[in-house]
């Protein structure tokens, strides 16, 4: 498509009437733009008042000291959720001498990534410059996804929490299996409740015969007693977390979704003209080409949705960007690499969410399966 005719395509898609945004619909395939009046429920950049604790309760507050939470904020340049202490103090009571393996004999279950600085195993890293933003950042992990557990080598599964913006607290809490793609599921807005979904699974894939059955009946009653001491809900999808399905603009090849502010002229996000089965079809014909000849005309359909994102960029429909460098990246060819480079730092800037683009850029230098742990010789 050539430039002039880009041009068009995009003018034509700003009328804002509903009939035109549903005709819009059926031709890109993609999920409809949320109405301004859903979008404009969220506040700033995308970031949303969440209540993580019953207010009815008196909370206990967490024996972690601000020395250890401001030594967090620092290296990870993210604020922490209450929940992240109250777990780590669980843990402890439930190994004192190791609580990073606390659960590892009853889940197969390690803790790490900001559990690391608590234990204090930077302190005496092998890798004398480790970088936490790559600190058990798995090969598939957007840079809004945090890992806090892990598990399976073979599946490489991991939990963690999942942020809109860098500077609010996370939207829930997700688990992925890298070697299995780039899928993020829900599990709850703290981590008891992705642990007891955890363990509510594993007990299902456990015969009551087997060994182990009365560790994880006593591990489960141990977190219900503290989640609900505590004041944390053990459901796999709260009310935040379905009042956050209601900003999500499109869910991307992760399936986590985005959120991008919407302004009440519906402004902010448009759909990509392509359905990702088709995105994903010519995303295949780019990273399976024989040879450079049939890559670079493969590349031709791509280079058209890029020109719509430079004019959906100068409108101020900044989420078009945003959507299209994710699902490259969640694609995971090499070959997209630089079209990221391109894509996700300037949407993440024009989105006042830096931070994800600074992350963004060391994981794309130093992407791979292996060496996850920063805090060992590299």
């Amino acid at each position: 498509m050539c430039y002039n005719g880009a041009r068009r395509y995009l003018i034509l898609n700003r009328r804002r009437s509903s009939d035109q945004r549903n005709k819009r619909k059926k031709m890109t395939g993609r999920a409809k733009r949320k109405s301004k009046y859903t979008q404009s429920s969220a506040t700033g950049n995308g970031e949303m008042k969440r209540t993580r604790l019953d207010p009815s309760k008196a909370v206990p507050v967490s024996e972690v000291d601000s020395e250890q939470r401001d030594e967090i904020a620092r290296l990870y340049k993210l604020q922490m959720p209450e929940d992240l202490y109250h777990f780590w103090d669980f843990c402890r009571q439930l190994c004192p001498d190791d609580p990073r393996g606390a659960l590892r004999d009853t889940l197969d279950l390690q803790l790490v990534g900001p559990f690391d600085i608590l234990a204090g195993v930077h302190i005496n890293a092998k890798n004398p410059q480790p970088n936490f933003h790559l600190h058990w950042r798995y090969y598939y992990d957007p840079p809004e996804f945090q890992t806090t557990l892990k598990g399976s080598e073979d599946s490489q599964y991991h939990i963690g929490y999942y942020r809109d913006t860098p500077e609010s607290l996370p939207s829930f809490v997700g688990s992925s299996e890298a070697k299995k793609g780039c899928t993020i599921s829900q599990m709850g807005d703290n981590l008891f409740a992705a642990l007891f979904l955890y363990l509510l699974k594993k007990r299902k894939e456990r015969s009551s015969k087997k060994a182990g059955e009365d560790a994880l009946e006593s591990l489960e009653a141990k977190l219900r007693d503290r989640a609900e001491t505590l004041g944390y809900c053990l459901e796999q999808k709260t009310k935040d977390m379905k009042q956050r399905d209601k900003k999500v603009v499109t869910k991307t090849f992760h399936s986590a979704g985005i959120v991008v502010p919407v302004d009440k002229n519906d402004v902010g996000y448009r759909e990509l003209p392509e359905t990702d089965a088709g995105l994903r079809k010519i995303c295949k014909a780019i990273a399976e080409a024989q040879n450079d000849e049939e890559r670079v005309k493969a590349f031709g359909p791509l280079q058209e949705i890029i020109t719509f994102v430079q004019f959906a960029n100068d409108e101020c429909d900044y989420g078009m960007g945003y959507e299209l460098g994710l699902d490259l990246f969640c694609y995971g060819s090499h070959y997209f690499h630089k079209v990221i480079k391109q894509l996700l730092p300037m949407a993440y800037n024009l989105l006042k969410r830096n931070l994800f683009g600074e992350i963004l850029e060391s994981h794309l230098s130093n992407r791979s399966h292996d060496n996850l742990d920063q805090l060992s010789a590299q």
